[in-house]
């Protein structure tokens, strides 16, 4: 919403991965109910590296006062502009779901004495209102993902270079990261990881019939993991092959394509689990796992390889 106020309309799919967004992470601590499936960047890295590589003035704000951090978004909306918000999307009064998840980013555009006139994905109704008390509650909540009524405006430069140029640089970086993750947890090897791990899924939960079905939905529709980001990395590699002719890029796509079936398969593989408490589900969950483990790195093996392409690969 901020970059269609700014004249730049991209798909979803082509705002993601510009930003690097395609990612895995499996994390599980003593203070977690139950572990967490993340399928991309942390949300404000996607916004940073997207706008890096955009050429966009990002200006960021953040603060523990509550009075300053109202001022920081009344001023650019005051000025016609939106502005970023990224907060605890539990005490927002129209989200369906009470989970607290401080990593959730809205735009706001406007508010008057009570409330405050927001835009949410559309599984959340879109152009949304929300009380400004629910609000500052949510902007001042602490805890993971959390960050310190963070707020923040894009700006283009008036000579904005053609974001299609960012195509290759932003794959190539992403790929990186993928295929030589710091920690097990990540990338490939987290993906490995989590195919050993969820077979003790049913003997890591209380509430089975809640908690698997539950990391299913938020894996397959909820904005962390799985076929979601899967899904719009092979539609951008699908726009990708309109403008550039690169076998290494068809391969990654066909790759990414079969990654995206395989895990709605283990989604549907663990909503059945917990259900049924059946364990022989979640050892076939974890086989496919280790299938995608595989798919998934040889696509971004084929993919890093874009940093070798010569002009004559771009399309006319």
């Amino acid at each position: 919403m901020l970059l269609r106020h700014q004249g730049i309309d991209l798909s979803e799919p082509m705002l993601f991965s510009l930003g690097s967004g395609l990612s895995f992470i499996y994390w599980d601590g003593r203070n977690m109910g139950f572990p967490f499936l993340g399928g991309r960047v942390k949300p404000f890295d996607l916004t940073v590296h997207l706008a890096t590589g955009l050429g966009l003035e990002l200006l960021v704000q953040e603060t523990a006062s509550p009075r300053r951090a109202w001022d920081d978004v009344a001023a650019p909306i005051a000025a016609g502009h939106p502005v970023g918000l990224q907060l605890d999307s539990y005490h927002l009064d129209y989200f369906g779901s009470k989970i607290h998840f401080g990593g959730h980013v809205v735009a706001m555009y406007g508010y008057d004495d009570r409330t405050a006139y927001l835009v949410d994905t559309d599984r959340q109704g879109g152009a949304v209102s929300t009380s400004l008390a629910g609000l500052a509650r949510a902007r001042a909540a602490r805890g993971p993902m959390t960050a310190r009524h963070r707020s923040f405006t894009l700006t283009a430069p008036e000579d904005l270079p053609a974001p299609h140029g960012r195509i290759v640089p932003a794959i190539t970086a992403c790929a990186d990261a993928f295929l030589d993750p710091p920690i097990a947890n990540l990338g490939h090897r987290g993906i490995e990881k989590a195919g050993k791990l969820v077979r003790t899924w049913l003997q890591r939960t209380d509430d089975p019939q809640r908690d698997l079905p539950q990391a299913a939905l938020l894996m397959e529709k909820a904005g962390t993991g799985g076929a979601l980001f899967r899904n719009l990395y092979r539609d951008f590699l699908a726009e990708c092959t309109d403008l550039l002719d690169s076998g290494h890029l068809r391969t990654g796509h066909t790759l990414y394509a079969e990654a995206a079936t395989l895990w709605t398969e283990v989604a549907a593989l663990i909503t059945k689990a917990g259900e049924s408490g059946d364990a022989r589900c979640l050892v076939q969950a974890g086989s496919v796992l280790g299938d995608l483990s595989r798919v998934e790195r040889e696509a971004m093996r084929a993919l890093s390889l874009l940093g070798n392409a010569t002009p004559s690969m771009v399309r006319p």
